[in-house]
């Protein structure tokens, strides 16, 4: 194993706890939920990780799920 693999699945496993935590932390809270466009957004990042070795593909996922993020948390200042 390369360096950067191992670089890449410490990132999905980080991402992952965090996706876990950020559930349970939702599911405290019943008015609060994740959005089906941040839901698309995480799995662009995830993907981007994940086909990271071709660096076109990696970073072009990476910058969609990036937008979709800022989308989504435009949508959700301007509309409450």
């Amino acid at each position: 194993m390369d360096n950067y693999q191992v670089y890449i699945i410490i990132s999905i496993l980080i991402l992952a706890i965090i996706a876990i935590l950020m559930v349970f932390v939702i599911k405290n809270k019943p008015g609060a939920r994740l959005s089906k466009l941040t839901a698309l957004a995480f799995a662009f990042i995830i993907a981007g990780i994940i086909f990271g070795e071709d660096r076109l593909v990696g970073y072009s996922l990476i910058g969609i799920g990036v937008i979709l993020a800022l989308v989504d948390i435009y949508y959700t200042m301007s509309h409450g």
